[in-house]
């Protein structure tokens, strides 16, 4: 039977309504495209070339299988590295006595030798333990291993990563045969403990974009993988000796993403091997991220890089302090640090559901973008010989490159850092905490570097609160409130950003009044503030004003030329380059 045409049109598509609505709103900021470039102007791009799309519908389902985390629950491990044995085994207890489920022991601070004062009354039949002793890991492991003779162990790991050392410390990696002789012993002795961590912070800690990660660690994951079949193991003991670390950041949607692809990756070289396709994952708040400046922001950046982890499947998470980055963490901080996983968990009800993001859009299309990209990214260290041969020249020069990139979005705060670059407090009273051997290990290493987000603007921090006074800029604000007061604040939110303090003039045109308000500030750098039509009108006048009241130099907020002014800061400007100026304008030593 055939149905006679009604002569009435389909009605349009959703999206096509969506992106009908978004035109008509583009429109008004200027935009002059058609409709059919609505999303790809609101569409982001990732430092791995990742199209974030605005919108999304079920034609962008990529045909790939999904691979859920673990549901009910993650394993909720907290980080010790106090060189202190006493203080470290009280923090140890207060921890396992208050959610956290396993323990982190960073042995780079603690020695070795430590171990059986630093785990006395901890039940190694209950709580896994986790090492991370680098170079002195042969000595750690044996020691620990004595301590577990008999004892039925749950989990955790020995911490063996010739290759997570060699590109922390810059050294060659060196022979596997440890790593594989202890892989062998936990195979046979300690069927629930494993000998290998793929550490993928040191590529993280170095800067690297999310595929560039995921890249290093499927790379060091198959290294692993041919040295312990190589040694006598077998596929599948082999892959159950992994596991794989990775870092959450504040990103919540890139972070789930990440360790979705991460799973997807990993399954297909066991599926290669012939082995289970499970990744075991430890997911950790990432240290470039956090702040030393306004350290209490901190605490809702890992809350956000916990939800992501916890969301995109982790096996266990371990939440940084939010003074991580001071030195050694206090008892408060700890506690905030694990209530922050409790409360995603028992009260948000994040692990109640296998991998939640699974049949999302978004998510669906990122993580199978994202796996791609990650997957060429191996690929070509694979050509290269391998991560080992990678580590010498290529991973470091690629990891540069988005360094590179990632720090001129901060710069140009396109990649804004609350309490820092964005909204710094003047005011806040620093934090001090015991000297240890911070988030990412020493920056003195001669491997991978270390980097922060947010350094760059705490140096210059730190400069301007060694001054007494405080190095400040004159805004001279021209016109009513309401016509100055946007670029104003503008201005002193940037000059804050490298803590310098601004003295307003109040809402003068007068030139000759302006001036007398610079005079008094006592200051020899200026910066106009109102809008386009009153700098039409006024700037030339006003900046002649405070040239002869002794201005050495002339910002203005906004762009445009005028005469007098000797240059702009405007949205997406180089701030750094703003600061680093007017410091050496006002004179102040770099």
């Amino acid at each position: 039977m055939t149905v006679p045409p009604t002569g009435i049109a389909d009605p349009p598509s959703i999206r096509e309504q969506w992106r009908e609505l978004a035109l008509a709103v583009l429109r008004k900021s200027g935009f002059d495209g058609s409709s059919a470039e609505v999303e790809e102007a609101l569409s982001s791009t990732t430092y791995d070339g990742v199209t974030i799309a605005p919108l999304h519908d079920a034609s962008d389902l990529p045909d790939s299988p999904r691979l859920a985390g673990p549901s009910g629950g993650w394993d909720v491990r907290q980080r010790h590295a106090d060189p202190d044995p006493d203080v470290t085994r009280e923090a140890v207890h207060a921890d396992l006595e208050n959610g956290a489920t396993s323990v982190w022991l960073d042995l780079t601070a603690l020695d070795p030798g430590s171990l059986p004062d630093v785990l006395e009354g901890v039940y190694l039949d209950l709580a896994p333990v986790v090492l991370d002793a680098g170079s002195r890991t042969a000595e750690a492991a044996e020691t620990f291993l004595g301590l577990v003779s008999g004892v039925a162990v749950p989990g955790g790991n020995l911490g063996a990563d010739p290759i997570g050392l060699a590109a922390r410390a810059g050294v060659p990696a060196g022979d596997m045969g440890g790593a594989v002789s202890l892989a062998r012993r936990c195979a046979e002795e300690h069927p629930g403990l494993r000998a290998v961590t793929v550490d993928a912070l040191p590529y993280h800690d170095a800067g690297a974009s999310d595929a560039e990660e995921l890249g290093c660690s499927i790379a060091t994951g198959v290294a692993y993988l041919r040295a312990l079949t190589d040694g006598g193991l077998s596929v599948e003991q082999a892959l159950g000796q992994l596991e794989f670390r990775y870092a959450a950041t504040a990103d919540q949607f890139l972070t789930i993403a990440k360790l979705r692809a991460a799973r997807r990756m990993w399954a297909r070289v066991a599926e290669v091997a012939g082995g289970p396709r499970g990744q075991l994952q430890h997911a950790v708040t990432s240290s470039a991220m956090m702040t030393v400046r306004d350290p209490w922001v901190n605490m809702l950046r890992t809350t956000l890089a916990c939800f992501g982890a916890g969301v995109g499947g982790a096996d266990a998470v371990t939440v940084q302090p939010f003074d991580a980055c001071l030195g050694l963490p206090d008892g408060f901080a700890r506690r905030i640090a694990r209530n922050t996983q409790s409360l995603l968990m028992e009260e948000a009800g994040v692990a109640r559901v296998a991998d939640p993001a699974g049949g999302s859009w978004h998510a669906e299309r990122v993580t199978a973008d994202l796996a791609a990209k990650a997957w060429e990214w191996f690929q070509e260290i694979e050509r290269a010989g391998g991560i080992s041969e990678a580590l010498e020249r290529l991973v470091p020069e690629r990891l540069a490159d988005t360094r590179a990139r990632r720090a001129a979005d901060v710069a140009h705060r396109r990649a804004p850092i609350t309490g820092v670059s964005e909204f710094p407090d003047l005011g806040e009273r620093p934090l001090s905490r015991r000297p240890g051997p911070g988030l990412a290990r020493s920056a003195a290493r001669s491997g991978l570097p270390v980097v922060r987000y947010a350094e760059e603007f705490e140096a210059l921090r730190d400069l301007a609160d060694a001054r007494e006074p405080r190095p400040a800029v004159f805004l001279a604000t021209i016109g009513p409130v309401a016509v100055h007061t946007a670029r104003a604040t503008f201005a002193a939110n940037l000059f804050a950003a490298g803590g310098i303090a601004t003295v307003t003039s109040g809402p003068l045109t007068d030139p000759a009044a302006l001036a007398e308000a610079f005079r008094d500030s006592g200051t020899s750098v200026a910066c106009l503030c109102s809008s386009d039509r009153m700098y039409g009108e006024h700037a030339a006048a006003v900046a002649a004003a405070l040239r002869e009241a002794g201005a050495t130099k002339i910002w203005l907020a906004g762009k445009g030329d005028y005469e007098g002014v000797d240059a702009t800061l405007y949205a997406g400007c180089d701030a750094l380059d703003v600061l680093r100026t007017t410091f050496d304008d006002l004179g102040v030593s770099r």
